[in-house]
This record gives structure tokens, sequence and C-alpha cells, in this order.
């Protein structure tokens, strides 16, 4: 459907058109509950393991806090969009109101950005319990643990909310928005003006700020973590050999995914052999074995 465009601004309430699905007749329920599975699963899976958490003390742990975040991301993202495509696909209604849609195309910004910060997050708990095993109790305490975590949400909401709030006083001259769920971009794409400053902040600054605190996340743990390796002898033993090379591999991006899995498999091994061998673990994880592996 072409976009209806007009000589002067839309004035409130300003109803959408969403593009959508081009949905064959008779198809429109099938997709409906296929949806609908979809959204069970995704409710039921994250509900499940948020509950176990909260429920069982033993849980309270940093990691599984951190993946509580994780599941309310998750959930934040499948609710913003899955219910408004089951209404298309039962109803055929791809209309949408000015403020749902902004909520949804928010709720889809502040998913992507939230699981990117709250990500960073478990990345230097990670480091911690790797590089400071022994202090990681006292540096990963409850209270720093949940102020990482508030500061992740923080930083998320601030950074969404600027990019949203260049919608303010932006005059709209179309109502189709091309696409099958609403985001920040095919909404000005709508506007009677050009946007600059949102596009330059949209597609380069937020990226390039979540992307740079990913990578020095990434860099500064890895490396970090690959350097005490290779200088503490105490330390060449089997599980961080096999730990130092894949995070040495995770480095050449042209051999990242084959390799981390591999040496993956091998850690696995590793451990396999430890906990069901204990006693022959020497004789059989041997120096030769290992770099043979």
């Amino acid at each position: 459907m072409e976009n209806i465009t007009r000589l002067t601004p839309l004035k409130q309430p300003i109803v959408f058109e969403l593009e959508g699905f081009d949905v064959p007749p008779g198809y429109g329920s099938l997709l409906f509950i296929l949806v609908l599975i979809n959204f069970t699963v995704i409710l039921m899976g994250n509900g499940v393991v948020a509950l176990v958490i909260i429920i069982d003390k033993n849980l309270h742990r940093p990691m599984f806090v951190l993946v509580c975040h994780l599941v309310t991301c998750d959930l934040l993202g499948g609710t913003a969009v899955l219910p408004h495509l089951m209404v298309q696909f039962l109803m055929g209604q791809k209309k949408i109101a000015y403020a749902s849609a902004l909520a949804q195309a928010f709720s889809l910004h502040m998913y992507a950005g939230a699981l990117q910060t709250v990500q960073g997050v478990m990345a230097y708990d990670r480091y911690v319990a790797v590089c400071e095993p022994l202090r990681y109790p006292t540096i990963m305490t409850a209270a720093r643990l949940h102020t990482s975590c508030a500061l992740a949400w923080i930083v998320a909401f601030a950074l969404i909310g600027v990019l949203f709030s260049f919608h303010i006083n932006v005059p709209l001259c179309g109502t189709t928005i091309k696409h099958i769920f609403c985001t920040n971009r095919p909404i000005l794409r709508l506007a009677c003006i050009p946007t600059p400053i949102s596009d330059i902040y949209g597609y380069g600054a937020l990226f390039f700020i979540l992307a740079l605190i990913n990578y020095i996340v990434v860099l500064l743990g890895n490396g970090v973590v690959a350097f005490v390796i290779i200088i503490d002898k105490n330390l060449h033993r089997p599980m961080k050999e096999a730990y130092a090379s894949a995070i040495a591999h995770a480095f050449c991006l042209h051999m990242y995914g084959s390799v981390l899995q591999t040496i993956q498999g091998v850690m696995a091994y590793d451990r396999f052999v430890a906990i069901c061998e204990p006693l022959r673990y020497p004789t059989i994880m041997t120096s030769a074995r290992l770099h043979t592996s």
C-alpha cells in the first residue's frame, strides 16, 4: 500500500496503518495459532525461569540475578510485538494509534538497548569471577550487583529516551508505516521535514556507544584473563589453557564461531573426566593429550 502524504501536517488523533504481512486468504487463523504458541512459550519459559530464581534462595547469586534481567528483556521484546501481530493475523487489523505506535517502538528499542547493557554487566561479573576468584564475594556484593543492574537499565533508558525525544514537535504527513511493527525510523520517515539529528544519533552515536562499551568490556576482560593465564605458571592446567585458547581464538573473527565451539568441546570433555574419573584425571588428561585435543 502506498504511503498517504498530505500538504498539511496531520492532527491528533493520528492512526497509523502498518504494511504488515501479505497473508493469503484462509491462513490468518493458522498464523495466529503459531504466533500464540510462540508467545505462550515465551511467557511460560521466561516466567518459570524467573519464578524458580526468585523462589530458590540458593539461586540468589549474581549470574542468576542477571539472568532474571535478561528474562525481563525477553518479555519486554515479546510482549511489545507478538500481541499486536496476533491481532493482525486474526482480525486483519493493521491500524495502530500514534501513542501505541510510540510505546511499541520505545519498548523494542529499550529491549535491544537493555540487552546490551545487561550483558555488559554479565561480562564484568565473569571477569571478576575468573580473575579474582578469592575476592569475588567481596567485590560482587549484593549492593554492587543491584547498582550495576540498575545502572544498566538507566543507561539504556537514557539512550533510548534521547532517541525518542526527537519525535517532539515533529509534524507527520503520512499514515502508512512500511514495516510489520513500529520502530523509530519508520515513524520518522512519515515526517513532513527532514530529521538529520535523529538519523545521526540513531544510526551513529547509539550504535557506536553500545558497540564501544561491549568492545571495551570484551577486550579488557578477555585480554586480562588470557594475560594472567599465560604469565602465571600455576594456571597452566587443562581447564585454564583451554580457556585461554578459547579467548585467543575469539579475537580471530574469521575463525570465531567454529573454533570457539571446538575448544568448548575440549573444555566439556575435560570437565567430564574431572567429574566422572577424578582419581584417574591426571593420567587421562596428560599434557600430550591436552595439546593434541
